[in-house]
């Protein structure tokens, strides 16, 4: 689901990433949580008996076959397994990067172009800031092609090391073997299973997030080096001696606490919705076939169309989660970049703050807790901040046409003419 968080493979958070710009995003958490509603929840055809068909012998678990190591195949098999999900990773990583990378200077306020006038569904005149695709055409400009890669190898290792770490986990502290359920009878054992794997989901993922949280650190702050155009974290070996120098050991976790928060929040909120929803709002008795029965050649078919909609629950219930949890990745992201010797972490971009409740009670009274969740549709809403940069020192308002060398901090309802200058100021 943020710029960027340690994923592994973006499921739900990766989803609404997509949709609102939410992922990191989307992320290892969407993974998490992808099937452990699915191994508490739901069974396979066999677990009811047919009247004309008894039950086949019970199949050994996922879990037994891949010997807990976290992969598809044997134990032997494993490493190549964790490598093949290593490379995998690493292939939807610099794919996604550059939609992330602008996304993080959204994040962070920067606005080096300003916005343009557009109508609303009502056919009132409104003020766009340009799209991601806008964006991007401007990066490439500036930086060239290979400019939209800036802080790839950081977040590359950051995201190799998550993967690594969780399934190293799986093998130190394999999980209980958990026997699937699903009639309505026994919801108070399904729950308690279901609050047992996401109990373990959220200890690995808070120990992969504290490994791999540094490399999150210096890729978030090589990526905002464009703001300043500054070259002050180059590469992963000596940002990490100029943190350590500058901050102590704490730089490399500034920002942390946030991104837990958000990744156990999505991890129970997207469970337990969908536990609750598949539990009392699916019937198990909905069938493709006439009467809800299913038939011999199939008699597995009356369970089809309920295993559909658990699955379909999972994944909008993760969309929603992660869209509510998303101020805690804005949060840490940019208190990962915040007072760091950085122009984009320094007024007049951002007030320098004492700590991520600080930074939160700052966007919740500017109405910012959800800048940069959308890329496409980006609207300006009333009293948002961001700092605008051009090279023209004078420039026409967007909406009077009028021209002015104002370079205060001020709002477009108060000031009749403003000038798109280097200072930051509220536009409404």
């Amino acid at each position: 689901m943020g710029a960027s968080d340690p994923e592994v493979a973006p499921c739900a958070r990766g989803g609404a990433a997509g949709m609102a710009g939410a992922g990191a995003g989307a992320g290892a958490r969407g993974g998490a949580a992808a099937g452990v509603e699915a191994r508490a929840r739901d069974p396979p055809p066999a677990h009811r008996a047919h009247p004309r068909h008894p039950r086949p012998a019970a199949q050994p678990s996922a879990r037994r076959m891949d010997g807990a190591s976290g992969g598809l195949g044997s134990g032997d098999n494993a490493p190549t397994t964790e490598a093949l999900f290593v490379a995998l990773g690493a292939g939807v990583t610099a794919l996604s990067h550059p939609l992330l990378y602008v996304k993080l200077l959204i994040q962070v306020g920067h606005e080096p172009m300003p916005p343009t006038v557009g109508t609303n569904v009502l056919g009132r005149k409104v003020l766009y800031l340009p799209s991601f695709f806008t964006y991007a055409k401007y990066i490439v400009q500036v930086d060239g092609k290979i400019g939209l890669f800036r802080g790839l190898s950081p977040r590359l290792m950051s995201n190799a090391l998550s993967t690594v770490t969780r399934g190293s986990m799986k093998k130190v502290f394999p999980p209980d073997e958990i026997e699937q359920v699903s009639n309505k009878d026994d919801m108070k054992t399904s729950l308690k299973k279901v609050v047992k794997e996401t109990s373990y989901e959220m200890m690995m993922q808070c120990v992969s997030r504290m490994l791999a949280h540094p490399l999150h650190v210096i890729s978030m702050r090589c990526m905002v080096q464009f703001v300043g155009r500054e070259a002050k974290y180059s590469g992963v070996l000596s940002s990490i001696g100029k943190i350590f120098k500058e901050e102590g050991l704490l730089g490399f976790f500034v920002g942390l606490i946030p991104h837990l928060l958000g990744d156990v929040v999505f991890l129970w909120g997207c469970n337990l919705l969908a536990h609750f929803i598949n539990a009392y709002l699916v019937d198990d008795s909905v069938s493709d076939t006439p009467g809800g029965l299913g038939n011999d050649q199939n008699p597995g078919s009356q369970f089809s169309q309920a295993l559909a909609i658990r699955s379909y629950t999972k994944f909008v219930m993760g969309i929603a989660v992660s869209m509510l949890t998303y101020p805690f990745l804005l949060v840490g992201d940019l208190m990962a970049v915040n007072n760091c010797g950085l122009q984009a972490g320094l007024p007049p971009y951002s007030p320098v703050f004492k700590s991520w409740i600080h930074c939160w009670k700052y966007l919740s009274v500017q109405g910012q807790l959800f800048r940069g969740s959308s890329l496409l549709f980006r609207r300006v809403s009333s009293g948002s901040c961001f700092a605008l940069d051009t090279s023209l020192a004078r420039r026409q308002h967007p909406l009077n046409g009028q021209s002015c060398d104002c370079s205060e901090r001020v709002s477009l309802s108060r000031c009749s003419s403003v000038s798109w200058c280097r200072a930051p100021w509220n536009l409404s």
